[in-house]
């Protein structure tokens, strides 16, 4: 699929509002989808979908192929008679501009638990034959997945490094043991995967029907205590105990002066390219199989990555090397066809990383918050500056909102930023809005904070902040019909509009 001119909004299925303590994939997400219509956005732009592990983030996954048992819906689960009212009955008082993380998930994992053992004890014709088949399916990633979070479980939540050997090493006697053991725990990990992929697949169908197409997030690494390093070790530099050996992150930046330690294993490439990539080549096709576009993470780490030492505190003394890229992106599309990639090209950008981008005729990152700091017309990041192939953003949900960031620039930065947009600051958000939907970018995007015009109360993520991210959550009834005729307006314009009455 290739991009046509198009516009979307920026919102994670968490923050989407309701009474459960954390948006999900039941019916406030389909009004979502029916507001992105009658808006005339064409496109919905999430983080990654996978489960979180500590510290909530979406770039730290416990999985690379899995989805977030926390979205799964409660209403959906009694329409399909997996819960029943009275199991919803000690919900707790949960704010509603938030994710509680601390109270949400102990709840919500006892009610999935609920929709489970209802399951076992009752299984529906339907749902036993489409689980059966979700599994054989699935089975590539998901036996490993399901084996991993039932380890956890018994092993208090400890990291997987930490477990006896046999286990931490897979031995095959050890394993076969423990998938006896916790046949149960396996199974019922894997139920609220197939209840996560169900209704998904349900959202995306519909938001297909209404013409909108999604578009998902791959981080470029992944987590350390995750399946994905714990199943295939030697994709990864680690120690004979299953340690990091040198980690991710990137050097001192806008957002960091010590840097950025992410703390995620590097990928031993060598091992991929002998694989065919084979590893790589999984993880994007499953991640395609959900949504219709991804945005590739940290691309410039497909050209050279910033590594250091497992055992450092910051981010600040590390070295670049290089990566394959070109070898990579080749394998990938000579496996998956037409690479429906954006490819997030922000941060410290060489040429070699610009030169891979264009090889693969993948369209860039503009933000055009960081427009205005240097006060120079030859910025890249100022919309008389861009190219048609790149999809422009206000801000991100690493960038303050808007109107957050304009409270705290200076003011000669205020000042270019109203001279060039010709306009006097007082409606901020929506003057970015305008610059990115008048541009020649193909795809204009913004966060959903930003067409509310929210402060930095509202911000998502604070890069480098270990804890206090991902909690925002839309609130209840925001999304009037005024609002989205103002933003079929910009679309109308800035001949955006969305015109496909299905995909």
């Amino acid at each position: 699929m290739r991009f046509e001119r198009a516009a979307g909004i920026l919102l994670h299925p968490t923050s989407l509002p309701g009474p459960f303590g954390i948006g999900d994939l039941g019916p406030q997400a389909h009004r979502w989808i029916d507001f992105l219509a009658q808006a005339g956005c064409s496109l919905w732009q999430t983080l990654p979908l996978g489960p979180t592990s500590f510290g909530d983030s979406p770039y730290q996954c416990f999985s690379a192929f899995a989805g977030n048992p926390y979205l799964v819906s409660p209403q959906v689960l009694l329409v399909d008679g997996l819960l029943v009212e009275a199991d919803l009955e000690d919900k707790p008082d949960f704010p509603s501009e938030r994710v509680a993380f601390g109270e949400l998930i102990p709840w919500k994992i006892a009610l999935l638990d609920r929709a489970y053992r209802r399951f076992k004890a009752r299984p529906a014709i339907h749902l036993a034959d489409e689980f059966c088949q979700f599994q054989a399916d699935q089975a590539t990633w998901l036996d490993d997945y399901a084996l991993f979070m039932a380890l956890k479980d018994a092993h208090g939540g400890a990291s997987w490094n930490n477990w006896e050997a046999p286990v931490r090493d897979r031995q095959p006697p050890a394993l076969a043991q423990m998938r006896l053991e916790l046949a149960e725990a396996i199974e019922r990990h894997a139920f609220w995967q197939f209840l996560f992929f169900r209704q998904w697949q349900a959202l995306r169908q519909y938001a297909h029907q209404r013409g909108v197409g999604l578009i998902g997030d791959a981080p470029i690494f992944v987590a350390h205590d995750s399946a994905d390093v714990w199943s295939y070790p030697k994709l990864f530099y680690l120690d004979s105990h299953g340690r990091p050996k040198v980690v991710a992150g990137v050097p001192p930046d806008y957002y960091s002066p010590t840097g950025q330690l992410w703390g995620n294993p590097h990928y031993r490439w060598s091992a991929h390219q002998a694989s065919g990539y084979a590893w790589w080549i999984a993880r994007l096709r499953s991640v395609l199989g959900l949504v219709d576009w991804v945005r590739l993470d940290h691309f410039r780490g497909f050209a050279a990555y910033w590594q250091v030492s497992g055992k450092a505190q910051t981010a600040e003394h590390g070295r670049w090397v290089r990566a394959p890229g070109a070898d990579f992106l080749r394998a990938v599309k000579n496996a998956l066809g037409d690479l429906p990639i954006i490819a997030e090209d922000l941060g410290m950008i060489t040429p070699d990383v610009v030169k891979l981008r264009q090889a693969f005729n993948l369209p860039g990152m503009k933000v055009l918050q960081f427009a205005f700091g240097d006060h120079n017309p030859q910025n890249p990041f100022l919309p008389h500056n861009y190219l048609h192939h790149c999809v422009v953003y206000t801000g991100t949900h690493d960038n303050d909102t808007a109107c957050g960031w304009y409270e705290r620039i200076l003011e000669d930065e205020k000042s270019f930023c109203r001279r060039y947009l010709a306009r006097s600051g007082h409606d901020v958000a929506w003057d970015l809005i305008r610059a990115c939907w008048s541009s020649v970018a193909v795809v204009a995007l913004a966060p959903i904070q930003d067409f509310l015009s929210l402060g930095n109360a509202a911000r998502m993520n604070y890069p480098g902040n270990p804890s206090g991210n991902w909690a925002w959550r839309m609130a209840e009834g925001v999304l009037t019909d005024g609002l989205a005729e103002r933003i079929k307006e910009m679309n109308v314009l800035y001949s955006r509009m969305n015109t496909r009455p299905g995909l």
